[in-house]
């Protein structure tokens, strides 16, 4: 049987929590087999850079981190079920993969 595993990661949680719940709704409406949304390890980038560019004065730091939240979706292989995910409105900061295999 072969299936359709749905990869989403993005910097906005609300965006990628949105998008799985249109995909499990279409799964529900078309009555596939659906697994998920799994929802993997956060990625953290942190950055620390020193406050003052020329080096004098005293020695702050100033510390950035961005998380990378990324949630797994597997799809039973329905061709309906998937063109309407191919048709749900993905924002440009959210990445999507989509793999078939058997």
């Amino acid at each position: 049987m072969a299936k359709a595993r749905i990869n989403l990661s993005g910097i906005d949680i609300g965006q990628i929590n949105e998008i799985c719940t249109n995909i499990t709704d279409i799964a529900k409406s078309t009555k596939t087999k659906i697994s998920g949304p799994i929802p993997l390890p956060t990625q953290i980038l942190k950055h620390t850079t020193r406050k003052s560019p020329c080096g004098d004065g005293k020695a702050t730091w100033d510390n950035f981190e961005m998380r990378i939240h990324k949630r797994l979706i597997d799809l039973a292989d329905n061709e309906r079920a998937l063109r309407l995910v191919m048709r749900v409105p993905i924002p440009k900061d959210v990445d999507i993969e989509i793999e078939l295999f058997d």
